[in-house]
Formats: structure tokens, sequence, C-alpha cells
């Protein structure tokens, strides 16, 4: 095929035209298929609710499933360049030579990463999942059109940058920090997990966070009340398993600040600054922060409960925190129109962004270790205190929901603009109305306060954590660049 034919070619598809172009030449190959991403959120979104993950292991699987989908998708736009040689760990991928479908190497690119990632403890019925996904969009390819050579380069050429970006994977911590021993400080104003398993066992399976329905706002078990997502407590461990048993009393993740970065330099490169000095004397700032949490459970209106309620985003029932803005992106897909290679992109940025941010946040919360509101208040005001949520076992400062928000609100900011209206429908299948946001920023504000309706956050931790994360997105938008007319190094 001559330039020309191929630039046309190259046009028609970027365009996603699949008819003839006026100056006579046709493409070679379908359009890009608008539903590609979408599908694999479909399948991401639950996969962390179905393998038992905590929000920081979902974030990280967020992060590389992005990365992988852009990294298949992206050289169907030639204004767009590679992540590879940009992100630490991860050198430029080799140029591919030849014609490529670039959907199937999207496909088979998303489904070896995610095959290497849950290697060792995934269901089998979530690896067929994946695999069923990965193998019906290149069939619909080649039905498409697609020829074989084409559809075999492609698939040859996935397996090479797939081996690149878990070869970042194995090396980025996740493996050493499975078996580190943990024993938390012990001292006045230091957090103390008060989780229990009778409390928390029916409520989360993967030793994480929260929920609770309205008509049972402490989470504890009801008897009679049992349901089939206690099942999910008593399925089969692998003697290889790579996650440990579950273990609601143990604290979540304390090693998560010695994962690899994808952007900010280190771990405490966006930390927030210092809690208020804990002080047991009543009026103090650090009683009246806990004061605040004590005022806003008491005067708690039905739409706060609402709020905290739909942004709980409970591990065991929903696909976790950095799920929920996944899912958000999902959404956005429709309701903005956004191309395939533009939702690819959105998502890669978002998911390295939520990835980063959890190491931040849970840097700064094994730091300070900040005794939670409950521990404080059942002790210092009222014994019989309940919250709205399950307090979660981790400590305290900053909140873990406001540094992911404050970082996904922003890379949807920037990437999509400020005013950009949407719906929020994550949790209309267990009852929740779906929610209207005039932008992004306040969606990730309303997330934030949600925290302290729920009655697990203070103020302090709320306002620095949103700070926090905004920092983690600038930092990774400022180091990458997706689009060659960003003049960034070598283009």
């Amino acid at each position: 095929m001559g330039a020309g034919m191929r630039a046309c070619a190259r046009a028609a598809l970027t365009a996603g035209l699949w008819a003839l172009v006026s100056s006579g030449c046709a493409p070679t190959t379908p359009p890009l298929d608008d539903r590609q991403v979408e599908q694999w959120i479909d399948v991401l979104y639950p996969l962390p609710k179905a393998e038992r993950l905590s929000p920081p292991v979902a974030s990280r699987l967020h992060g590389y499933a992005g990365l992988a989908l852009y990294e298949g998708l992206h050289r169907a736009d030639p204004t767009l360049r590679s992540l590879g040689g940009q992100l630490p760990g991860l050198p430029p991928f080799p140029e591919p030579v030849g014609e490529h479908d670039w959907p199937v190497v999207a496909a088979e690119l998303e489904r070896l990463v995610l095959t290497g990632l849950i290697e060792g403890f995934a269901q089998p019925s979530t690896r067929v999942m994946v695999d069923t996904l990965a193998e019906s969009q290149i069939q619909r390819r080649a039905e498409a059109g697609v020829d074989e050579p084409v559809l075999q380069r492609s698939l040859e050429y996935a397996a090479v940058v797939a081996e690149a970006i878990l070869d970042r994977a194995a090396s980025d911590g996740f493996a050493k920090t499975r078996t580190m021993t943990y024993e938390p400080p012990e001292g006045p104003g230091l957090w103390v997990n008060t989780t229990s398993v009778e409390e928390y066992a029916p409520i989360s399976v993967s030793a994480s966070t929260d929920l609770v329905r309205l008509s049972n706002p402490s989470a504890a078990l009801v008897p009679g009340a049992a349901n089939a997502r206690q099942l999910v407590l008593d399925r089969p461990s692998g003697a290889d398993e790579v996650l440990p048993d579950i273990d609601p009393t143990a604290a979540l993740e304390p090693y998560w600040r010695d994962i690899a970065t994808w952007a900010i330099p280190s771990a405490d490169a966006c930390a927030p600054p210092p809690p208020v000095p804990y002080s047991d004397v009543p009026g103090s700032p650090f009683w009246e922060q806990v004061q605040a949490v004590y005022d806003a459970s008491m005067e708690l209106t039905d739409e706060q409960r609402t709020i905290a309620l739909h942004w709980a985003d409970n591990p065991g029932n929903t696909g976790t925190p950095p799920g929920h803005w996944v899912s958000i992106l999902r959404q956005l897909v429709g309701q903005l129109d956004l191309s395939p290679i533009e939702a690819a992109e959105t998502f890669a940025l978002t998911g390295l962004a939520l990835a980063d941010a959890f190491v931040s946040a849970w840097h700064e919360k094994y730091r300070s270790n900040v005794v939670r509101p409950v521990s404080f208040i059942r002790e210092h005001i009222d014994p019989s205190w309940e919250t709205v949520v399950v307090t979660p076992p981790f400590p305290e400062y900053t909140s873990g929901h406001s540094v992911v928000s404050g970082a996904a609100g922003e890379v949807l900011t920037r990437l999509l603009g400020p005013d950009r209206p949407f719906v929020d429908s994550t949790h209309v299948a267990s009852g929740i109305a779906p929610r209207r946001y005039a932008s992004f920023e306040a969606a990730a504000t309303e997330a934030s306060l949600s925290r302290l309706y729920g009655g697990i956050h203070y103020p302090m931790a709320i306002d620095a954590g949103k700070a926090q994360g905004v920092c983690v997105a600038r930092a990774l938008l400022d180091q990458v660049t997706t689009r060659r007319d960003e003049r960034r190094g070598e283009q």
C-alpha cells in the first residue's frame, strides 16, 4: 500500500468511517468498536468484589488495566503518543512493524495484563470472564474484515507490550508486601482497630470498609438476616493464593506506601500538613475536630445519610471506592459521547491517578496513625455512639475517599472540562437513586464530605485529603502527555 493510501486508511479508521471517502480510497480495517472500553469496565468494576480485593489492591488493578487499554488503542489516533518511557519502570515499547488492528491489540493486551495480575488467586469464573470478553472482541474484528496476517501480527505485538507491563508489575513491590507483618504502635491518640468479625464479616469480605442499610446503620449482624453474600467468606482458598485469607481485625495494607508510584516521585511527595495534635481536653483544636463529627451525626439529614451511603462503596458489595470513579467514567462514555480513544485515554490517566492516590493516602495514614472518631467519642463523649458506615480497619488521617476523589475529579476536569454536568447511577441496583452533579469537582467534594456524614473522618482529614489527591493528579498530568501537540520531550 502506498503512503497516500496508508494515510487515507489511517484517517478513515481514526474518524470511524466505514464508507468510501471522496478521494476514492477506502480503509483496510473496520472502524473502532464504540463499546470496547465500556465492556472492559463492565468486567473490571465487579472484579474486586468477586475476588475480595481491598480498595488499594483494586486501585493497582485499575491503574494497570487503564494503561493496557490505552497502549492497545492509542495508535489508532496519530495525534496520541505512548505512555511507555514516560512512567517510572516502564521503558518505551517497541515500535510496531507492519499493519496492525488496534482493537485486537487492545483486547489481547488487556486480557494478558489482567490475567497476569490476577494469576494465583482469581476464581476460574473470573478468568473465564476475562478470556471470553477478549475472545469475543477479537472474533468480532475478524468477522468485520480484519484478515488473518493482521490479526496474528496484532496478537503478537500485544504479547510484547504485555510482557513489559507485567515486568513492571512484578517489580512494583506488591508481592513483597504480601508477607510483611505489622504491629500498630500504641499510645494516646493513636489508631486502634475497632473492627470485629461479628460486626464486619457479613458486610465486607475484603477486610476493607463500610456499608450499611438504613434499617441497620451500625452494620451489626442481625440474626436471621444472613444472605448469599456471606457465602463468599467460605470460598475455598488455593494453596498458592497470592492474597492472604480474610482477617477484618488486622490492619489493612500497612505497607502500601512501599508500592511503586506512577508519577509522584515518592509516597510522601504530596504529603498533607500534619494533623491537629491529639488532645482529650474539651475545647482543644483536636476536640473540636471530634465534636464536628459528633454534631454532624446528631443532626444528620436524610440527604446527608443518602450521600454517606452512595459513596460508602463497601468492597464486599460494590466495586470499591476507586471502582466507583471507574464506574462514573463508564457512564461518561455514553453521557458525553466519548470515542473509544477518548474513553481509553481518560481511563488510563484516571486509573494511574487512583493508584498513586492510594499510595499517597496510605503513606500518611500509617505515618500519623490518628485515632478514629468512633474510638474517641465512645471513650470521651458518648459510649453508645454509632456510625452510619462501619469504621474501616486502618488509621484515620487523611481520608482515603477524599484523596482518591480529589485525584479522580482533577483528572476528569482537566481532560473533559470544568463544568461538565453528569449523572452517577452507580448504585441504582442497590436502591440508591441516581445523583446529579454540576461538575467533577462537585462530585469529589460530595464524596469527601460523605465520610463526615458517615462518622468516620474528621474535617481536617477531609479537607487535607482532597488537596492531597489534587496534588497527586497534577503530578501525573504534569509528567505525562498523551497528545503529541503537548510538546514534552521527544515526540
